[in-house]
């Protein structure tokens, strides 16, 4: 439910972005400095909350991130500056560092032979929300309500959901017997080179958040300034971009059950992003868009980013929880560098799609660049390792 909510979040503000806009006595183009601002909060905490949660328990990092959240939706409805909602915008990526800090490892811990499906789950939950926002946004315009209205939904489901976890909720206990089937060692080789494939994968990282990122962002606007499109239209865009999102995580999780390798996915989807995009940037009418946008939320935003992880933890095996730092903080970085690169386009929209269009084609070459890489060091598909623990459940209260 915390990353149902995360999905709304990452929409809320550019959903609301004209409202929001005058209530700040700004322009549009500055709300995306608030927006960039919550890679600001992701990029300061998230190694520092990594490691406190590991030794504090994920449980209280959980509910601190919840908590967060809701000082950044009422936060918002209260700002009456743009320097003010900045402030609650870097509070927003605090708490998504939180609930990062709290809910991955403790799922990976409950489900030690499926901790790819785990993820996974959760890519869903932020998609599911995505999709649902811009449907009870298009209510609230159609029915002329107050746009706060979306705000306070966000913070009751967050809410409940504090006391949820709070009385009823069962974490795992950091402490676990383990048992290790071929699992790699200390003295397991590491073939990849640190400064070729360790550069590749973080400037991947950068760019498959920054597509998505981006894409997500001003995809309404173009749809309405650019291929002319009415209101509820253009925000059923982003509906169709999270339906090809949640689509593309199921068909993953059922092609990587029949054999399907991380490295093909890799290949194909970061094709995909580059010509659906490329597509509707090049042909803005109004059907051509909604099958692009399905397809570039298929692409860019099933998952794509945590395939890459995958594959960069194959070629580091001794050093997952770096690896897992290095990329998220690129992640990060472009979280505050690609909105801003928006904003300064923000006046033609098409150019900032156009901007997405030429990170696409990069994501790709780098792409291409990895999977040429992969087959050179490993020359066939490394055989997967298990690892069977029992974890123990318990009601975490420090």
């Amino acid at each position: 439910m915390n990353y149902l909510i995360i999905g709304m979040a990452i929409l809320i503000l550019p959903q609301n972005m004209d409202t929001l806009a005058n209530q700040w006595h700004t322009s549009i183009a500055s709300v995306s400095v608030v927006i960039s601002a919550v890679g600001i909060g992701r990029l300061v905490v998230m190694l520092v909350s990594g490691m406190l949660s590991d030794k504090l328990g994920w449980k209280p990092f959980a509910v601190m991130g919840a908590l967060t959240y809701i000082l950044f939706f009422i936060g918002i409805l209260l700002s009456k500056s743009l320097l003010v909602a900045t402030i609650f915008g870097v509070l927003a990526g605090i708490a998504n560092s939180f609930i990062d800090a709290g809910t991955y490892p403790a799922l990976m811990e409950m489900y030690p032979q499926h901790k790819g499906a785990a993820n996974v789950t959760i890519k869903a939950f932020v998609s599911a929300g995505q999709f649902i926002l811009p449907l009870i946004i298009s209510l609230i315009v159609v029915h002329g309500l107050w746009y706060g209205w979306s705000f306070l939904l966000c913070s009751l489901i967050l809410v409940l959901n504090v006391i949820f976890l709070l009385s009823f909720s069962r974490f795992p206990a950091r402490q676990t017997n383990k048992v290790s089937v071929a699992e790699p060692t200390a003295t397991t080789p590491t073939k990849g080179n640190v400064w070729i494939d360790g550069t590749l994968f973080t400037i991947f990282s950068f760019l498959a958040q920054g597509i998505f990122l981006l894409v997500s962002t001003w995809i309404t606007k173009y749809g309405e300034s650019i291929v002319k499109m009415g209101d509820v239209s253009s925000r059923a865009l982003v509906s169709y971009y999270s339906v090809g999102s949640i689509t593309c995580v199921l068909l993953t999780i059922y092609l990587s059950h029949k054999g399907v390798q991380d490295i093909q996915f890799l290949f194909v989807y970061m094709l995909l992003s580059f010509m659906s995009l490329l597509v509707m940037y090049l042909f803005p009418v109004a059907w051509v868009c909604s099958i692009m946008a399905f397809v570039v939320g298929f692409s860019a935003a099933g998952g794509v980013m945590q395939i890459g992880l995958t594959i960069m933890a194959s070629f580091f095996p001794n050093g997952k929880g770096t690896v897992t730092g290095v990329s998220q903080t690129a992640a990060s970085i472009s979280g505050f560098v690609v909105p801003l690169l928006g904003a300064m386009l923000a006046a033609n929209i098409a150019n900032v799609i156009l901007l997405d269009v030429g990170l696409a084609f990069v994501g790709f070459v780098v792409a291409s660049i990895i999977v040429y890489r992969y087959h050179k060091l490993f020359g066939r598909t490394p055989k997967q390792t298990k690892s069977v623990t029992t974890p123990t459940l318990s009601k975490e209260t420090n």
